[in-house]
């Protein structure tokens, strides 16, 4: 199944944006839901938190009084981290009890106020984060909730950053604007992008975007960084190292908009025991052609393993090479390499310009094929300078 990750600050409209998906059919896992359910009267999550934070949380009835809990439980860090460690293993019990009651062809939603804190981001194939400006989220918590000012002002600045969850984002859902405005993104995009990554999914289909060469774009970093996150979760031990590579790695370089990521294994068996589980976590091997015409980093070993992306909005080429083979080695080398001389970078811009020119007018593989041709040759040429340069700077050797 396609597992989504939706969170977004305290009033930002995350109920707003589940309940589209569910109206496009999305499979809703609510977090703050069953955050309610494991501790209703009765249950050990509620005499857990009666232990830890005293009886005078408890309303009439016997249930929970949340605000009660809440002035003791944000109060500071210690209290905060009490009140997880109660109720998280209680949520994920239950979280993983849904989702092992989907369908096998759902695409799931997980709304998850505290995804960011919790670094769970790895853990889904994408994260939709709802955004909302600080003050248009104290309003609604004002308004809309009944919760007092400065109680609300606790909570956000107890949450994660603007920054923090921009960083997480794969998707960053617009909810300032008048009502009904995110639906229609919300439609956008799972027409778009969610139900298509699910179907690759499911078939084990990668993305082939048509070929085209575009400037530096500054959020490369950050998207490398996030599928990483996600390479490491899917390898497990089996991954000595995961990297951005290419010239998507490389500050101001024009490139494919084809992110290129190399995970390092130990030998060729623990490559081909990964494959599954790169293929479950959205990431299906590419034929051994088709990784051929896609863009390269290196020297043709004989054997490598290439698989790509079944999301239709990220596409990537991610490359399995074991440590200390001349692909492995010289992906690194020849990335670091670009990073560190402004006359290399120079030339290496100039050469996939030319390479790029040479491709116009041809379409799908082929065209990927007649760039590669270029820059293959062009690294090629290059390969003894790049082996020289490292040599000469051994730092580099160990860099992420």
């Amino acid at each position: 199944m396609l597992r989504i990750g939706l969170t977004g600050g305290m009033g930002a409209g995350k109920s707003t944006v589940a309940r589209a998906l569910a109206e496009h059919g999305a499979v809703i896992i609510d977090s703050d839901l069953i955050a309610r359910e494991v501790v209703a009267p009765g249950t050990p999550g509620l005499a857990a938190l009666v232990e830890a934070f005293g009886a005078d949380i408890l309303a009439a009835d016997g249930s929970l009084d949340r605000p009660a809990l809440a002035a003791k439980a944000f109060r500071d860090d210690e209290s905060r981290a009490t009140l997880n460690s109660i109720t998280h293993p209680l949520v994920g019990q239950r979280t993983a009890e849904l989702l092992a009651a989907a369908a096998p062809d759902a695409i799931v939603v997980q709304d998850v106020p505290l995804l960011v804190e919790n670094n769970m981001a790895p853990f889904v194939n994408l994260v939709l984060v709802v955004d909302a400006a600080t003050e248009t989220r104290l309003r609604r918590l004002v308004e809309f909730r009944g919760v007092a000012e400065d109680d609300a002002r606790a909570r956000i600045a107890a949450q994660a950053t603007d920054e923090q969850r921009y960083a997480a984002a794969d998707v960053l859902l617009d909810n300032n604007g008048a009502a009904g405005a995110v639906a229609a993104e919300v439609a956008r995009l799972w027409e778009q992008r969610l139900v298509p990554f699910e179907a690759n999914m499911r078939a084990g289909i990668a993305v082939r975007p048509e070929f085209a060469l575009v400037e530096a774009r500054p959020e490369w970093a950050a998207q490398a960084q996030r599928l990483i996150a996600r390479l490491r979760v899917a390898a497990g031990a089996a991954a000595v190292r995961v990297d951005h590579i290419g010239a998507t790695a490389v500050p101001g370089l024009p490139a494919p908009d084809v992110l290129e990521l190399q995970v390092t294994v130990a030998d060729q068996a623990a490559a081909d025991g990964i494959r599954e589980a790169l293929a479950g976590a959205g990431f299906p091997q590419l034929p051994r052609s088709a990784g051929e015409a896609a863009p390269g980093a290196g020297t043709a070993d004989t054997k490598q393993q290439v698989h790509g992306t079944a999301d239709p909005g990220r596409p990537v080429v991610v490359y399995l090479r074991v440590a200390g083979s001349p692909d492995q080695e010289f992906a690194l080398a020849c990335r670091d390499w670009l990073r560190a001389e402004e006359p290399a970078r120079v030339e290496y811009a100039d050469m996939v310009r030319a390479a790029a020119k040479k491709a116009e007018g041809v379409g799908g593989d082929d065209a990927w094929a007649e760039f590669t041709v270029v820059r293959e040759s062009w690294l090629s040429a290059t390969s003894q300078q790049v082996r020289d340069w490292r040599a000469e700077h051994p730092e580099h050797n160990a860099a992420p």
